[in-house]
């Protein structure tokens, strides 16, 4: 199959370069993962995930905590969890 169409995109630098860490551990290039995200949407007639579009208590959930409201920090997961015991 003769592989001669390009798509573009832009996306953050940061994003792009985490997800390269990513894929380099797996052993791919950027190209194959794009070429299996699309193969996959193919063959699922779909996405190859669930997306869901949050409703008004998650939205205003990740809204309150992206402006740092009503979060805990914890130095380690042990605190976190016995939090949760209490």
């Amino acid at each position: 199959m003769n592989k001669t169409s390009v798509i573009h995109a832009r996306i953050e630098p940061r994003t792009k370069n985490r997800a390269e860490v990513v894929l380099k551990r797996l052993g791919m290039s950027p190209t194959e993962a794009i070429r299996l995200f699309y193969t996959q949407i193919c063959l699922r007639s779909g996405l190859p995930f669930q997306v869901h579009i949050p409703n008004e208590t998650t939205r205003s959930t990740l809204e309150a905590s992206r402006n740092g409201e009503n979060v805990d920090k914890f130095c380690s997961l042990d605190k976190m969890f016995d939090s949760w015991e209490k």
